[in-house]
């Protein structure tokens, strides 16, 4: 397990308009996971949020001030830890009340993990259906039973069935192989923003890496929330 240091602040092309920018350098840690390559140009950050199904892998309003990007990886026992810990705080507080809209992205890291692009490939089948986030907290609940699997598509299918995922067109999504393309497709694009750990957030142009509890968003979601107001 390695983890990329000195990530900081990565300013993804986006200004936030609210009299600068926050800064994330000081939250550097090892609640993270990441794999080395060679950093990639940029892309703009609103390019992040223009793939595949998106509207099925957001919650929030769609008009909320603040876009809150997520790449995260299911085998990632640190993403785990901000779904369990993190997420429903940050539901209640600020995507329920319509300060922010969560967007999550595809970043399998399989030189880590190695059911990860099945386990996302997954995911994105049952986006396809509409039932994304049904199998998106199975993942995480479940992560254990299926990380160490040398076949995990069999406990998916189970899985499927209690998120209540129509199996056959399950099956179909992966005998054609759209999915895994997609997902393959956005973590290129996503890696190539500058993103090389997980969990990883996109808040209003500014990159926070790390699963972090609540207390450590709050400041900046709150700081960003009353400048746009």
């Amino acid at each position: 397990m390695t983890v990329t240091k000195g990530i900081g602040l990565v300013v993804l092309g986006i200004a936030l308009g609210v009299g600068g920018m926050w800064s994330a350098g000081s939250l550097r840690s090892s609640n993270s996971e990441s794999t080395t390559a060679t950093p990639l140009p940029a892309p703009a950050a609103t390019q992040m949020v223009q793939g595949e199904f998106l509207d099925a892998r957001t919650k929030g309003d769609p008009n909320a001030p603040i876009t809150i990007i997520e790449a995260s990886d299911f085998q990632c026992p640190y993403c785990r830890v901000f779904w369990e810990e993190t997420l429903p705080l940050l539901e209640q507080e600020y995507v329920n009340t319509g300060k922010a809209r969560l967007v999550f992205l595809h970043l399998p890291l399989p030189q880590l993990h190695a059911n990860a692009p099945a386990a996302h490939e997954f995911a994105m089948c049952a986006a396809m259906q509409g039932r994304f986030w049904p199998v998106h907290d199975a993942l995480f609940e479940y992560q254990t039973g299926w990380a160490g699997l040398t076949e995990p598509g069999p406990y998916f299918r189970q899985l499927a069935d209690s998120a209540g995922v129509d199996t056959d067109l399950l099956e179909r999504c992966f005998e054609t192989g759209a999915a895994r393309q997609l997902v393959r497709q956005e973590a290129e694009r996503t890696f190539g923003s500058g993103i090389r750990s997980t969990p990883s957030f996109v808040i209003e142009g500014g990159l926070l890496p790390g699963a972090h509890p609540i207390e450590t968003w709050r400041p900046i979601l709150d700081s960003i929330f009353e400048a746009k107001r």
